[in-house]
């Protein structure tokens, strides 16, 4: 990781002020998801040590923190993913709007179409572009091809790739460059219409191009989702973020307003991490 000072991370923040694109303070009442007491296992070994988390409503969240620190377990943990393991385990719990996730009446089917995900590689499947969007809402039992389309062209158009492909719809989504299946997949994770999105490095394989078109993207949903961002690069998550949450070995050490995060960072820790001094 290279060395940024916090003087570096204000310039970014005032690059973002001068773009209308400043992160955004939220008050207490705005809350989409809560962590309460929570701890996580694989196997004996414990990966995250009594997490208590806010989550805001419609803005963006990034956990940051060094490799094996916790964070996309976290991640993973919103949705239930880490279900499929069965060697896990939990203590405390997660509210989605109140709801714990845990709870035996959830439906841990309709959760995850409620909290969407998209993984580090993209990961569209042997499929159509147009098929690739169609694939929820079809399990779901939308069947009408009208209705499909319309489905597709809007997922599309908010993942910023339908003027790319609308003359591509019935090509192999394989065929798209790696920028281009990332957004597939975000259009993908879209067309259940989820409450909240969680990304899990989405653009650490991308180039700078193509990371910029998905900074950009993450950006403009977050009027209408919940975004939840895994990532390494702080420039990033200064970037894109309203809220930025930082994981060391399995504990959450610091989270705050994003302005104040990399400006005023309140824990001596947190400010070595983003400076550069380990990680």
């Amino acid at each position: 990781m290279s060395s940024v000072s916090t003087t570096g991370f204000a310039k970014i923040m005032a690059e973002r002020g001068e773009a209308n694109r400043s992160p955004v303070d939220f008050p207490v009442q705005r809350i989409k998801i809560e962590a309460c007491h929570f701890c996580f296992w694989y196997g004996e070994k414990q990966a995250l040590f009594d997490i208590n988390l806010r989550i805001p409503d419609r803005g963006v969240m990034a956990l940051i923190g060094p490799s094996g620190c916790g964070k996309s377990t976290f991640l993973r943990a919103l949705n239930r993913m880490s279900d499929l393991n069965a060697t896990t385990r939990h203590t405390g719990e997660i509210h989605l709007h109140g709801q714990e996730i845990h709870h035996r009446d959830v439906d841990v089917v309709n959760l995850r179409q409620r909290i969407g995900m998209v993984f580090q590689k993209s990961n569209p499947f042997p499929k159509s572009v147009f098929e690739n969007v169609a694939f929820g809402p079809r399990l779901a039992g939308i069947q009408q091809r009208e209705q499909l389309a319309e489905i597709v062209e809007t997922c599309l158009r908010r993942a910023a790739l339908w003027d790319e492909v609308k003359d591509r719809l019935g090509e192999p989504a394989l065929r798209l460059s790696g920028g281009q299946q990332q957004r597939l997949c975000i259009a993908r994770a879209l067309a259940t219409a989820p409450e909240v999105l969680l990304m899990d490095e989405p653009a650490s394989a991308l180039d700078p191009a193509s990371t910029a078109r998905i900074e950009d993207l993450i950006f403009s949903l977050k009027d209408n989702y919940t975004i939840v961002i895994v990532t390494h690069n702080m420039q990033q998550a200064a970037r894109v973020s309203d809220v930025t949450a930082f994981f060391y070995e399995g504990h959450l050490i610091e989270t705050g307003p994003t302005v104040q995060f990399f400006t005023k960072p309140a824990q001596q820790k947190t400010e070595d991490y983003i400076t550069g001094r380990f990680g």
